[in-house]
């Protein structure tokens, strides 16, 4: 019972050093995010049209890609925290950037080192958050990362909301020197600074140190967060076990005989890829622009993307609270299933849409379910994928790819989002319920793939991971 109470007794600060990891994962919500309330400022103010809104939109999701993957290589050769520190500094410099384009190209590249830090952020914090947690609680810690997440998306359409309210209500409207949009691009800065500050401060993961022979530091650490009533010399042992004919992973390390890669990695990106293929990203990105095509007013359209960034909240602290308890696969079952019905529902409510006025209007009662049936969405995916990938993401991988392995899934991901997000503009003025059809069909696939690839991860220690 001794190691069970020194376990307890540190867990306040496992808790405190994961949360401070985690604001990368706040910095990744927010920037994602904060694009929705500016999408239709940066229209106006550069006078451009969907498809080159569009691109600039989605121009962040390639260079998140290429900062996921360069993030698992930076993490094994620089560190863990020091790796944060860089993707913090990224993130402030290209805040000010986005807050002050000269032209719609230079928008773009900001947006691109931005696209890069949120690449980062997305691997290192699962990474060190799997590697400084306990077993047992490891599911509900590596949980802090898209409870951060949620967090940043929350705060960033609250505070487009706050900032179009003090500019008159547009935001295209002038707040002091700077149109509103920009004010709002330009808020990232606040949380890219206190991300730095923390990332200054945690120390380093264990088991990066023991990789780079280190040992005694990585006996300090483990002994503040496991516990010196723990026996360290036997967790050193084990760790230096597994990582003994080690060296830092690359793309060669995760070469298999399935089509280039191993069965693992594999599943790590249909993981990544299923969590964007059901669209929740336009709910996050295009649903200010999403409900004023329906006949919502701009001010009321953000105070709805907001509330639907509550409900994504409260998912996650679902998710949270069952994820060590049920395990991760009845979740992610759950959440396909819930997806299906709601988008399917949402699918059919949009068909009833109809012109009016020069606009387009939805009728009653196709309104009010199209409204409930996008929020019912968020709260499946919030209480299962959202939470659940990046878990298995960060403890799914043998210890000796999964930097390497988790990069490349999460790069797999940002491609999948940016695939998304970049069609999205064309396919809804196409056609919206067929769009909507198409992400309720993944949401099905993805109950098949949970079904037939995906093994339980709970409570087993990251060194039994293979």
């Amino acid at each position: 019972m001794a190691s069970q109470y020194a376990h307890h007794e540190h867990l306040g600060h496992v808790v405190f050093i994961t949360a401070a990891a985690a604001i990368g994962g706040f910095l990744f919500g927010y920037d994602s995010a904060v694009i929705n309330g500016a999408v239709i400022g940066i229209q106006r103010y550069f006078d451009v049209g969907p498809v080159t809104t569009g691109v600039v939109v989605a121009i962040a999701l390639l260079g998140s890609a290429a900062g996921a993957w360069a993030g698992g290589g930076l993490a094994d050769r620089w560190g863990r925290t020091r790796s944060m520190q860089v993707a913090a500094l990224l993130f402030a410099v290209s805040s000010i950037g986005q807050m002050l384009p000269f032209a719609i190209w230079d928008l773009a590249f900001w947006r691109v080192i931005a696209g890069f830090a949120i690449g980062m952020a997305s691997v290192l914090a699962p990474v060190y958050i799997a590697e400084v947690a306990p077993p047992a609680y490891r599911g509900r810690l590596g949980s802090f990362q898209q409870l951060a997440i949620v967090l940043g998306i929350a705060v960033s359409q609250f505070v487009n909301y706050l900032i179009a309210l003090l500019a008159g209500g547009e935001v295209n409207d002038h707040l002091w020197v700077l149109e509103a949009w920009q004010w709002m691009l330009g808020a990232c800065l606040v949380p890219a600074l206190l991300y730095l500050l923390f990332a200054l401060t945690i120390p380093e993961s264990p088991r990066y140190l023991i990789m780079a022979g280190r040992t005694r530091q990585a006996r300090e650490v483990l002994a503040e967060v496991e516990g010196e009533d723990v026996d360290l010399d036997s967790r050193i042992a084990e760790i230096q076990r597994v990582l003994r004919t080690e060296r830092v992973p690359g793309l060669k390390d995760l070469r298999g005989p399935v089509s280039g890669l191993l069965p693992i990695v594999w599943i790590g990106i249909a993981l990544s890829a299923f969590q964007q293929f059901v669209g929740i990203n336009v709910i996050f990105y295009y649903s200010t622009v999403l409900w004023q095509s329906v006949g919502i007013n701009q001010s009321d359209s953000l105070l709805i993307s907001f509330s639907s960034s509550i409900i994504n909240i409260a998912g996650t602290f679902v998710a949270i609270s069952l994820v060590d308890r049920i395990g991760r696969r009845p979740l992610l079952l759950i959440g396909s299933a819930g997806m299906t019905v709601s988008l399917a529902a949402a699918a059919w409510a949009f068909s009833a849409a109809v012109p009016a006025a020069g606009a387009v209007t939805l009728p009653q009662p196709q309104g009010a379910i199209a409204l409930i049936a996008a929020n019912l969405f968020v709260l499946f995916f919030a209480l299962s994928w959202g939470v659940v990938v990046w878990v298995l993401l960060g403890e799914m991988f043998p210890n000796r790819i999964r930097a390497a392995a988790l990069g490349l899934a999460a790069a797999a991901q940002w491609i999948a989002n940016w695939l998304i997000t970049v069609t999205f503009p064309a396919l809804a003025a196409w056609n919206l319920p067929v769009t909507y059809a198409m992400y309720a069909l993944f949401a099905l696939l993805s109950f098949v793939f949970v079904t037939k690839w995906i093994r339980e991860t709970k409570g087993r220690k990251l060194e039994d991971m293979g």
